[in-house]
């Protein structure tokens, strides 16, 4: 195998909005920034929620035949 070829990994931290630092590594020399992470995103933190505009979903669960889970 050759030498000196390979990049260097340094550690950095890829920085959410939120404020979550979360140290990799990687080739490139500065820290990333982030819109979202496992920290803040709704669907990691459960605050998701499903939105009912105008009966979409029951009237697509009646056209294929769903049945509603209770």
């Amino acid at each position: 195998m050759k030498k000196n070829i390979h990049p260097e990994y340094k550690k950095i931290f890829a920085i959410c909005s939120c404020g979550y630092k979360i140290p990799i590594f990687s080739t490139k020399n500065s820290d990333m920034l982030l819109d979202l992470c496992s920290q803040c995103h709704p669907f990691y933190t459960g605050k998701q929620r499903t939105t009912n505009n105008k009966g979409r979903i029951k009237r697509f669960q009646k056209r294929f035949n769903f049945l509603e889970i209770k």
